[in-house]
């Protein structure tokens, strides 16, 4: 590990975790990478994690927990499973993800979550510095990426790529169809994830009533939890994402059971899908306190 990744980077024990992950997080995003000395994609994680915390020069810090030595701290945090990363915010955890990810999808999660590489970073200078480029059309990058998944079909992220493109221009099915046919690494990759939540939202609105019949139901029975899921559908389709929330939370609160959990899990793909990071960052929190 180079000296640059040690500044952003560091060991954590029972010992320092308050101080340097939960009061740390105060100040900065702490990201807690799980992991084992025997667990292979553990060692695969490893050095992406690392490289993006120098690279990302303080934006967040990585706190390595050794889950065979730190098993209290497993355990508080429920892993079955490594490697295991949690993103801390606040003092509260916000998000995660199991497994080894790829670069790219490591990048995805942290922008999803407003983690930016800090000013003066490597990356941003390079950005800074490139000429923009032109915008391309939904057409022309699914023409494109067909053709390049034609050529090298065994590149598994093209066809992620590709099951996004397809979702860009209307090709819901296509791109259901791409998404099942990936390998699970990049299964539970940010990007696909999001596309998920896209399919599953695309599916539920194309049966939910009318938004007025679901005001009528609720009205007429406030436990219609199916009526209140769907309206929070509704509105998250519609443009009206902070009320989307609050409905969800609101059922949370109230059945969190409900569905096998539905609310819970419509918020996890609902934050995929925003682009508002201070809205998600809050609907996080008030989840985290219902959960935890």
């Amino acid at each position: 590990m180079t000296a640059t990744a040690t500044a952003h980077a560091l060991d954590v024990t029972q010992a320092n975790f308050d101080s340097e992950v939960m009061q740390a997080s105060m100040q900065q995003p702490v990201l807690i990478d799980f992991w084992a000395g025997w667990c292979a994609p553990c060692k695969q994680l490893k050095p992406i994690l690392e490289k993006l915390a120098s690279e990302y020069n303080g934006a967040f810090r990585l706190a390595r927990i050794d889950s065979d030595q730190e098993m209290a701290l497993a355990g508080m945090f429920g892993i079955r499973s490594l490697p295991t990363v949690v993103l801390i915010k606040d003092g509260q955890p916000v998000d995660g993800f199991m497994g080894a990810q790829p670069e790219s999808g490591v990048r995805k999660f942290l922008d999803d979550h407003g983690i930016k590489p800090a000013l003066g970073a490597p990356a941003a200078a390079e950005a800074e510095a490139a000429p923009a480029q032109p915008l391309e059309s939904p057409g022309a990058a699914l023409a494109r990426l067909q053709a390049a998944v034609a050529a090298q079909p065994d590149q598994d992220e093209l066809r992620l790529d590709l099951a996004v493109a397809q979702m860009r221009v209307g090709q819901a099915e296509a791109a259901a169809a791409t998404l099942d046919s990936l390998p699970a690494n990049l299964a539970s990759d940010a990007r696909a994830r999001r596309l998920r939540g896209e399919l599953d939202f695309a599916q539920a609105l194309a049966s939910a009533p009318a938004l007025d019949e679901l005001e009528r139901r609720i009205a007429a029975d406030p436990k219609d939890y199916a009526a209140r899921d769907l309206r929070a559908v509704r509105r998250l389709l519609g443009g009206a994402e902070a009320a989307a929330l609050e409905d969800w939370l609101a059922l949370l609160a109230e059945a969190r059971g409900w569905n096998d959990g539905q609310a819970k899990q419509r918020l996890v793909a609902a934050f995929a899908l925003s682009d508002d990071a201070e809205l998600v960052a809050q609907a996080r929190r008030r989840m985290s306190s219902l959960l935890f």
